[in-house]
């Protein structure tokens, strides 16, 4: 992995340590000439250091050397900087200074990188600099100690005055108070026949101040005459000017009038004289990376340079049909190999867009704002700083936000920044929120395309603002930063966005006025809490309503809820989202739930008898803000939707308007389902620290979101998931499991009791209409389990089908129950001839003879302790001596299951077979079917494939174990006490269990 910018890169100590100032990075010419300017500018040897040897720059110097000095050969004598506001200018006349005084000093090392040192002037050279940002031709500059008193209003005073002293000045003084410009020969003997270079600064803005000075601005040009004869009469001497225009004579500045005007006027002068000014560009635009870098770090390391910029290549082929960088793949690594530590894509927008802000200083303006970012980056030492991109301007930090409110004046887009980039802590913008709720634990991704998309924004031309998709992928993309993470952070931040344009086919960019998505916010504010919760209401109610349950919504305690059988439906509770909510694990349950669950009514205190017939759905306390938002957005579009509000918007948001009130009606459906996700419904299975037969499920969010207004739906799935719900095409439990969980183990109950009892008792399943209730009575018949009684009628096992009636007078009945009361079989299907033979079991005597050699066998049904105590009591009451075989079926779907099978597996003396189904459905509705048989000592490998799929809770098993004893087991022996002990030692669920034994001991050997 290649290495961060905080590994290659050492930044200077000022810019490390954050203390470089607004008037460091401001150069001063004046305050350089007299020596108070700081050491970054005063100091020859730390300016040259922190300086990049432009070519501009060191042509300046070798040709106005040359001239002052007279050494090597004849050089012209006016040279003319052209460059923009803040391009370099004023730091090329600091930088003629230090040369001028070059032979004083002690380090040449730097000064050799821009000047052969056999050039710089051996003699003093008097230095004259004006500077029209420090003019003052109304009140007067004060010039020189305060004993000299004297106060110059023009460029020809200051000069006269920086060249002479007092004297100097004298010899202008009326031409200053006057502001009538010398001669040439007046100005020429200022020189005295000494070395002399003149400074010219910023000439735009003085002329500027004197504009409304007729006299003033009429003497400029003729001064400027006079001063490019003197200078070329005088062979040592050279005049050095800037003008804030390009080569067509053209300004884009604050000053591009006075600019242009100079620009024309002293090409005028120039060509009358008859010889040329020679222009220089003290820094071109493809040396700007350079400069930075020499400013910003004292070392990058050269030698990783290359492993950096191939990692990003990799990644732009990789994705080169999702990005755009406006040149080929190869150019951009060039691009990038020269500007490393900064992404092509900081320094090209900046030289492209927020160059063409007027009052942006070019590369002043790029030393505050990249180095207060390269400050705080390593501070915070992000994760993925490879290199240096545009996402890395932080707008939170005052001082890069002033940058473009204050100096650049966008005080417009104070609000955009606020709501979308960067926000107080109290409160958020939309970026850090939706990193917030999105990206925790990772890149602040949508932050990462708010301050991108920014940068683009700040652009003079309309058709400069703002980036394409591609492009903003190009930009933020690094091997750390994943692109599909960047394409969704882009389109939340393009939704939810209250400051982007939001025109059909508009560029991602920010504006300055709301956009629909601002105006939408703030008509939600003007909405109306009640009216909200009024909305709410309806639309849970709405969301719930279906046919399988009784919707009883926001009960106020009991009372509320009825404890009759009603519509036959079970009931769905829906408490009120404004009293209770769960918010962290479900260890108890809520106290008004419990309330309910408890009691008929709070004043008697009775107790709630149909405890299997209720379901509650309560809401989840982090959603609940969302789901009132979404009722509060919905009623604010229907506002704006109304004809005398939508009319009064521009064609493209009244077609988004309706687009986004059809949406938001799906869309607050969706939140309530996702709110109210909470189910407590009634089980067996208790929560840790409650007493009362309550579970706990949480309906399963992605599944809600797929079918939104079907809440009753998404219940009963998850109910039937948890195997607590049957529909009425589902199949029965197990007739001997419904027997033996209700009174009817005692032998009868009437249907309408029997029935009660799935509205009643919490450990049988939940029932929504007969059907499954008529088909478990029928299949009980069938096995021979039940017998069904209404008056006369009889209906038992080997009859044809009929219909059933559940009432006081209809009864079920076990089997053995009607036999040992005589009720089943009918007296008609018993033979008259052996009517007296039988016994009270119903069974004749030679059958009770023969039954003694006969095997026996029993088969019960339940909670697995609890079969093998009533195996073990019928064997002993069928006077039963041996058992021969023992088969165990389970259906539970847990690891217990694999230990029990462990267990089996040590049994000793005996034959240990195993039949295993096993069903895998996965999230989408795949299946996988998997049977096993054969002995269960080669299980292993199959319990080691299936045990990870159980603990996902998506596998299902069904498990018979056969035992065959050899030779068989004493039912009175200990052999059999030991098999119960390591059969009973897990809590398993429901099983089957069949055993086969024999009446009378009657095998040679007998294990005890």
């Amino acid at each position: 992995m290649p290495k961060s910018i905080f590994e290659t890169c050492i930044p200077r100590d000022d810019i490390l340590a954050g203390t470089i100032s607004d008037q460091e990075l401001a150069a001063d010419l004046a305050k350089v000439v007299k020596g108070t300017a700081s050491a970054d500018y005063g100091d020859a040897t730390q300016f040259f250091a922190n300086t990049y040897p432009t070519i501009g720059l060191r042509n300046l110097l070798t040709s106005v050397c040359r001239r002052v000095s007279g050494v090597g050969g004849e050089a012209a004598s006016i040279f003319r900087l052209d460059t923009s506001y803040g391009g370099g200018k004023t730091h090329g006349l600091i930088a003629l200074v230090h040369a001028m005084r070059g032979r004083e000093c002690k380090d040449l090392t730097h000064i050799k990188e821009f000047v052969d040192v056999d050039l710089l002037p051996m003699n003093d050279v008097r230095v004259a600099a004006f500077t029209g940002e420090n003019a003052d031709p109304a009140n007067g500059r004060p010039m020189g100690s305060r004993e000299d008193s004297i106060r110059a209003f023009t460029p020809w005073g200051e000069i006269a005055y920086e060249l002479g002293g007092l004297a100097g000045y004298e010899t202008v003084r009326e031409s200053d108070l006057q502001r009538v410009a010398p001669g040439s020969e007046t100005l020429q003997l200022l020189f005295n026949e000494r070395a002399v270079l003149i400074l010219l600064d910023e000439l735009g803005v003085y002329l500027s101040k004197v504009s409304e000075t007729r006299k003033g601005k009429e003497q400029l040009i003729p001064f400027l005459s006079s001063l490019i004869q003197a200078v070329e009469n005088s062979p040592n001497s050279a005049l050095v000017y800037t003008l804030a225009i390009d080569q067509k004579g053209t300004s884009g500045d604050a000053y591009s009038k006075e600019n242009e005007f100079i620009g024309h006027e002293m090409a005028e002068l120039i060509s009358i004289s008859g010889r040329k000014a020679t222009l220089l560009n003290p820094t071109e635009i493809n040396e700007y990376p350079h400069v930075l870098k020499r400013r910003f770090f004292t070392s990058i390391d050269l030698k990783v340079v290359d492993d950096v910029v191939l990692d990003y290549q990799q990644q732009w082929h990789k994705h080169r049909e999702e990005l755009e960088s406006r040149k080929t793949i190869s150019e951009t690594v060039t691009r990038f190999q020269d500007c490393y530590p900064f992404h092509p894509d900081v320094l090209d927008t900046l030289t492209d867009k927020t160059f063409t802000i007027n009052n942006f200083q070019r590369i002043r303006g790029m030393l505050r704002l990249l180095g207060r970012t390269i400050t705080q980056l390593w501070k915070d030492r992000p994760k993925d700083a490879q290199a240096i991109h545009l996402h890395h301007i932080d707008l939170g930090l005052e001082e890069i936000k002033n940058e473009f409110i204050v100096r650049m004046e966008l005080k417009e887009f104070v609000p955009a920044i606020a709501a979308d980039i960067s926000g107080p802590k109290k409160s958020p913008a939309l970026a850090e929120r939706i990193d917030k709720n999105t990206h925790q634990d990772m890149l602040p991704y949508a932050t990462y395309v708010a301050r991108t998309t920014f940068m683009h924004t700040v652009a003079f031309n309309e058709t400069l603002k703002g980036l394409s998709p591609e492009r903003l992928r190009f930009s933020i993309l690094s091997s750390k930063a994943d692109i599909s993470f960047i394409e969704s952070a882009r389109k939340s931040f393009i939704e939810e966005s209250a400051f982007l344009d939001d025109r059909p086919n508009s560029p991602m960019r920010f504006v300055t006025e709301p956009n629909l998505t601002r105006l939408i916010q703030i008509e939600e504010k003007s909405v109306n809490p009640s009216v909200v919760r009024d909305l709410l209401n309806d639309e849970i109610r709405s969301t719930f309503k279906g046919a399988s349950f009784e919707t009883v919504m926001f009960p106020g305690g009991p009372h509320d809820v009825s404890d009759d059988i009603g519509s036959d439906k079970p009931r769905l509770v829906i408490l009120t989202f404004d009293a209770i909510s769960i918010e962290d694990a479900v260890e108890k349950l809520p106290s008004k739930l419990k309330e309910i669950f408890e009691k008929r009514s709070s004043e008697t205190q009775a107790p709630r008898k149909l405890r299997n017939h209720i379901v509650f759905l309560v809401a989840e306390k982090q959603s609940i803000d969302d789901m009132k938002q979404r009722a509060r957005r919905r009623l604010a579009l229907n506002q704006l939707k109304v004809p005398e509000r939508i009319g009064t918007f521009a064609e493209h948001q009244q077609a988004k308007i309706h687009e986004l009130e059809s949406k938001s009606v799906c869309n607050l459906t969706i939140a309530i389902q996702t709110s109210y996700r909470h189910m407590f419904y009634p089980s067996s299975e208790r929560l840790p620290k409650e007493n009362l037969n309550v579970a706990h499920a949480v309906i399963e969010y992605a599944k809600s979101a797929n079918a939104p207004g079907s809440g009753q739906k998404q219940i009963v799935r998850t109910l039937k998931e948890m195997k607590k719900l049957r529909e009425p095409n589902d199949e029965p439990d197990h007739p001997r499991r419904t027997r033996d969980l209700t009174p009817l183990k005692q032998g009868v109950m009437t249907t309408l009791a029997f029935r009660n009892e799935f509205r009643e008792n919490p450990t049988l399943p939940m029932l929504i209409g007969d059907s499954v209730f008529h088909k478990g009575i029928k299949l009980g018949i069938d096995q021979e389990i039940f017998v069904y009684r209404q008056g006369e009628f009889l209906y038992g096992p080997g009859d044809p089908p009929t219909t059933l009636e559940i009432s006081a007078t209809a009864e079920v009945m076990t089997k053995e129950y009607a036999v040992k009361n005589g009720i089943w079989p009918r007296s008609t299907d018993i033979d008259p001839e052996r009517k007296d033979e039988t016994n009270d079991e119903g069974e004749s005597e030679d059958e009770v003879e023969d039954d003694s050699h006969k095997p026996v066998e029993l088969i019960e049904e339940g909670l697995l302790g609890e079969v093998l105590v009533k195996i073990w009591e019928q064997a002993d009451f069928k006077k039963v001596s041996t058992i021969h075989k023992l088969r165990i079926k389970v259906y539970e779907s847990n690891e217990l299951v694999f230990r029990l099978l462990s267990v089996i597996g040590t049994i000793s003396d005996a034959t240990k077979d195993i039949k295993l189904e096993a069903n895998y459905s996965t999230e989408n509705g795949g299946e996988l079917l998997l049977e096993y048989q054969g002995p269960i000592d080669e299980f292993e490998f199959v319990r080691e494939f299936l045990a990870p799929q159980m603990k996902s809770g998506n596998l299902s098993l069904i498990a018979e174990t056969t035992i065959e004893f050899t030779p068989p087991v004493s039912v009175r022996g200990s052999k059999k006490q030991d098999l119960h002990t390591k059969l009973t030692q897990f809590q398993l669920g429901t099983v089957e269990v069949y055993l086969i034994a024999i009446g009378s001991i009657k095998s040679p050997t007998i294990v005890e």
